[in-house]
């Protein structure tokens, strides 16, 4: 799996770190969103001095190539490895930002209320509580 993300790293010329692969294999392991305070935490044990700043500047550049998807938890951005196997949305938990897939894709319907514009992307996010956390 982590094959893939090295590929879209190539493709975009961008190096090959041992602290982005870091990067990308804490968010390959793990099926929620997290902050980028989340994230130094974890790479912390890996890189002791690795910066705020790096992790942030990464988290933003793998975003814009698509390695990782983004989204807004209390105010603040929170990042998960990008789902590539096939198209849909997700629920999100508020308080500990796990994620579940949700197949159901309701563009089709907005589409035809929508008439004649031409959607070129979008993004479906349903957010609430977990079962544990509700």
């Amino acid at each position: 799996m982590i094959n893939q993300y090295k590929e879209q790293l190539k493709e975009h010329n961008l190096k090959l770190t041992d602290k982005r692969l870091k990067l990308i294999e804490v968010l390959a392991g793990d099926e929620k969103y997290m902050s980028a305070k989340e994230i130094q935490s974890k790479l912390a044990d890996y890189f002791p001095t690795i910066s705020y700043d790096t992790i942030y500047r990464n988290l933003h550049t793998l975003t814009d190539i698509g390695v990782f998807e983004q989204t807004s938890l209390d105010q603040e951005m929170h990042y998960k490895i990008a789902c590539v196997t096939h198209h849909h949305h997700h629920f999100i938990c508020e308080r500990c930002g796990v994620t579940q897939v949700v197949e159901y894709c309701p563009v089709e319907k907005w589409q035809n209320e929508l008439g004649d514009v031409k959607l070129n992307s979008h993004k479906v996010e349903l957010y609430g509580y977990c079962e544990k956390c509700a």
